[in-house]
C-alpha cells in the first residue's frame, strides 16, 4: 500500500486502512476501498502507474470465446483491441494486488488495469445474451428433474382436480367404500395437522418454561468472520432505496468483509438514480441483470451467484430492515453447525399493524410461521420452504445445487425442498427482520396467487417420481413435504367446503343412526376442530413470543383470513394454467405505520451521512 502515499493519499488513510486490516483478519486494499477511505478509480488509477501499465476506462473490448464465468471469478480478460500493446486487462482484488505488485519485476509487460465495475460491465456487455441464458436454464440443463420446466399441461391440472373431486364425492356417499375412503382422507388429514399443532406444543411450553431459552452464543470476532454476500434483487423500488441503505449500513459487520450487490433489470432507471443519488463504498456494487426471460427474481439471483466472494451469502427484499447483528449471528451459528446445515432462516416479523385489519392478520400468520412453525422444523431436522429473505447459505452449496429455479414463481420453497433431497438441513437464525404487510386486499392476493402457484410448480416438479421422494427424504420428512407445500394448496382450495361441512356436523342435532354414522360424525368433528385448533393456536404462541398481546384477540379471525387464501389457491391454479411463469411483483414501501419505528419514513438526506444515526431498537428476535 506504500505506492497510495507517492499518490497523495494521506499517511492517516493508509494507517487507518491498515488497522482495520489488522483487526479483521484481511489485507489493507480491501479495507481502503470497502470502508470507502478511497473510490475505486483513484485506487486502480494509482495501481496502474506503480506497475507502469495503461489504465483503461469507459467500454472495454473483450476478446471472442473467453469463459466469461472464470474471467468474473479470476478478474482478468483477455482484450480483442490492443491498443497499447496489451493482452489482457486486469482488476485485481484483495490480496492479488500485492501479488501483482511483487511479479511487476518478472514480467516483460503488465497488463492493462482497470476497475472490477468497469471489467465486469464489459464482460456483460460482451456475453450478455450467455449470461441470461445460464441463469435461466443451467438447472434444467443439468439437473432437469429439479426444474419445473416443463410445468404442468392444463389437462393435468383438470386430472388432478378431477380426481380430487371424485375423491371427496365418494367419500361423502353413504356407503362402506365412502365411509372407509373418508376415514383415510380424514385420517391424512389430521396427520398433515400435526406438524403445526406440535410446534405450537412446543412453543407453548417454551413460553411457560423461564429458562426455556438458551443464552445466544458468543458471536465471533471481526478477524474470525468470513467474507458475506449480501444480494438484493430490486425492481421499480425507487422509495424504499433510502431506508435499504440505512439498514445495510447498519450491519454489524466488517465493512472489509462485505460484498453487497444490488441486482436491477436493465429497464429500472428509476432505481438505478436512486441508488447513484449517494456515492457507495466498493463493498456496494451495482449489478444489472442482462434482458432476458423469465424476468423473475431467482434469474437475477443466479446472475449474481457467480460473482459472490462470500464464504456465505443472504438474499434480502429491498423492503428489508435487518437486525444489526444479524450476520455475524448467522456466521457464528454456521461455524457451529455442522456441514450438513446449509440454510439458516432469519425470522421474518410484519411491522405496520396499524395499517388495518389485513396487516394485523398477516402479522399473526408470519408469526406462527416463522416464530413457531419455522424453529419447531429446524429443530427436528424437517424439510423447510423456504422464506425468500433473510436465507443465509453456504455458498458452496449454492453452487453445487446450481443455484435457484429461475422458472420457478416461489423458489425459496423450492430451494428448501431440494436442499432436503441433497441431504441438506435448514436450521433456525432467532434474528429479526421487519417487512411490511400489504394493507390492499387486491394486492394481498395478487402476492399470495404468486406463492400459492409457486407451492403448485414445487409439488408437481418434485412429484413427477414420487417414490424416489419417498425414499430420498423418509417417511416423516415426506409427509411434512405433503403437508406444507400440496397440503397447503388443496386445503386452501376446499377450505371453505371443509370449513361449512364441518361447522354443519358441529352444531347440527344428532337424529341418531347406525355405528358408521356415528363414527363418521365423530371423525369430522375432530378434523374440523383439529383443523381450528393447527390454524389458530400457532398464531396465538407466536403473538405470545412476541409480546403482542394486542393482536391475541385477532387469533380467531384467523379462520375468516384464510376464506382469502382460498381465493387465491382458485386463481393461482387459473394462472397456472394460462400464465405459469409469470411473477406478480409485490409493491414495496406502502406502509403508513411502523410498530417498532424500524418502517418510519425519513428524510433521505440521513443516508449522506457517514454514520448514519440507527433507527429505534427493535423488538426482541427471539
Amino acid at each position: 500500500m506504500g505506492f497510495l502515499a507517492t499518490e497523495g493519499v494521506s499517511l492517516e488513510t493508509l494507517s487507518r486502512a491498515a488497522i482495520i486490516a489488522r483487526r479483521c483478519g484481511t489485507d489493507a486494499a480491501t479495507a481502503l476501498l470497502n470502508e470507502g477511505l478511497l473510490s475505486e478509480e483513484a485506487f486502480y488509477r494509482a495501481l496502474a502507474r506503480r506497475l507502469g501499465a495503461t489504465f483503461l476506462v469507459g467500454p472495454l473490448a473483450i476478446g471472442e470465446g473467453v469463459p466469461h464465468a472464470r474471467c468474473l471469478i479470476s478478474g482478468a480478460a483477455p482484450l480483442a483491441v490492443c491498443e497499447g500493446g496489451e493482452t489482457l486487462v486486469a482488476a485485481p482484488r484483495g490480496a492479488a494486488v500485492a501479488r501483482l505488485i511483487a511479479a511487476a519485476d518478472r514480467r516483460a509487460a503488465p497488463p492493462a488495469i482497470t476497475t472490477p465495475t468497469a471489467l465486469r460491465q464489459a464482460l456483460f456487455a460482451r456475453y450478455g445474451a450467455a449470461i441470461a441464458e445460464d441463469a435461466s436454464e443451467t438447472l434444467g440443463r443439468l439437473r432437469p428433474e429439479w426444474s419445473c420446466r416443463p410445468g404442468p399441461l392444463a389437462i393435468d391440472l383438470a386430472l388432478a382436480g378431477g380426481v380430487l373431486a371424485l375423491v371427496v364425492l365418494l367419500a361423502r356417499l353413504p356407503t362402506a367404500t365412502g365411509f372407509l375412503l373418508l376415514l383415510l382422507v380424514q385420517g391424512l388429514m389430521l396427520s398433515l395437522l400435526t406438524f403445526r399443532l406440535a410446534a405450537a406444543a412446543i412453543g407453548a411450553a417454551e413460553i411457560v418454561r423461564a429458562d426455556a431459552s438458551e443464552p445466544r452464543p458468543v458471536l465471533l470476532t471481526d478477524d474470525a468472520l468470513p467474507t458475506y454476500t449480501v444480494l438484493v434483487a430490486l425492481y421499480r423500488e425507487a422509495p424504499v432505496v433510502p431506508r435499504l441503505l440505512r439498514a445495510l449500513r447498519r450491519l454489524d459487520y466488517p465493512a472489509a468483509k462485505l460484498d453487497i450487490k444490488f441486482l436491477l433489470e436493465a429497464d429500472d432507471d428509476e432505481t438505478a438514480a436512486a441508488l447513484r443519488v449517494t456515492p457507495l463504498p466498493a463493498r456496494f456494487e451495482i449489478v444489472t441483470v442482462p434482458e432476458g426471460m423469465p424476468r423473475t427474481k431467482p434469474r437475477a439471483l443466479n446472475v449474481a451467484l457467480p460473482l459472490a466472494r462470500g464464504e456465505h451469502l443472504v438474499v434480502y427484499d429491498a423492503e428489508d430492515v435487518i437486525s444489526a447483528e444479524q450476520l455475524r449471528l448467522a456466521a457464528t451459528l454456521f461455524a457451529r453447525a455442522p456441514a450438513s446445515t446449509a440454510c439458516l432462516q432469519g425470522r421474518l416479523v410484519i411491522d405496520n399493524h396499524g395499517d388495518g385489519w389485513l396487516p394485523r392478520l398477516f402479522a399473526i400468520e408470519y408469526a406462527a410461521l416463522f416464530d413457531v412453525l419455522g424453529p419447531a422444523l429446524a429443530a427436528w431436522r424437517m424439510p423447510t420452504p423456504l422464506g425468500g429473505t433473510s436465507t443465509h447459505f453456504r455458498t458452496c452449496v449454492l453452487r453445487k445445487l446450481h443455484g435457484w429455479d429461475a422458472w420457478n414463481v416461489t423458489e425459496d420453497a423450492d430451494l428448501g425442498l431440494r436442499m432436503a433431497l441433497a441431504g441438506y438441513h435448514v436450521g433456525d437464525l432467532p434474528s429479526a427482520t421487519f417487512e411490511e404487510a400489504l394493507a390492499h386486499p387486491r394486492k394481498w392476493l395478487r402476492q399470495r396467487t404468486r406463492w400459492m402457484k409457486g407451492f403448485l410448480q414445487t409439488s408437481f416438479t418434485h412429484g413427477r417420481r414420487p417414490l424416489d421422494l419417498y425414499r430420498r427424504l423418509g417417511a416423516a420428512e415426506s409427509l411434512c413435504v405433503l403437508a406444507l407445500l400440496p397440503g397447503t394448496v388443496v386445503s386452501a382450495l376446499f377450505y371453505p367446503v371443509m370449513l361449512l361441512g364441518g361447522f354443519a356436523d358441529l352444531i347440527m342435532p344428532d337424529e341418531g343412526g347406525d355405528s358408521l354414522a356415528i363414527v363418521r360424525r365423530a371423525a369430522s368433528t375432530t378434523v374440523f376442530l383439529g383443523g381450528l385448533a393447527a390454524m389458530c393456536l400457532p398464531g396465538l404462541v407466536g403473538c405470545l413470543r412476541r409480546g403482542w398481546f394486542d393482536l391475541v384477540p385477532l387469533v380467531l379471525l384467523l379462520p375468516a383470513y384464510y376464506l382469502l387464501g382460498s381465493l387465491a389457491a382458485w386463481l393461482a391454479v387459473f394462472e397456472l394454467a394460462r400464465h405459469p411463469h409469470r411473477w406478480n411483483k409485490t409493491e414495496h414501501g406502502l406502509a403508513r405505520t411502523s410498530r417498532t419505528g424500524a418502517l418510519a419514513r425519513r428524510p433521505s438526506a440521513v443516508i449522506k451521512s457517514a454514520s448514519p444515526t440507527p433507527p429505534p431498537s427493535p423488538l426482541p428476535a427471539g
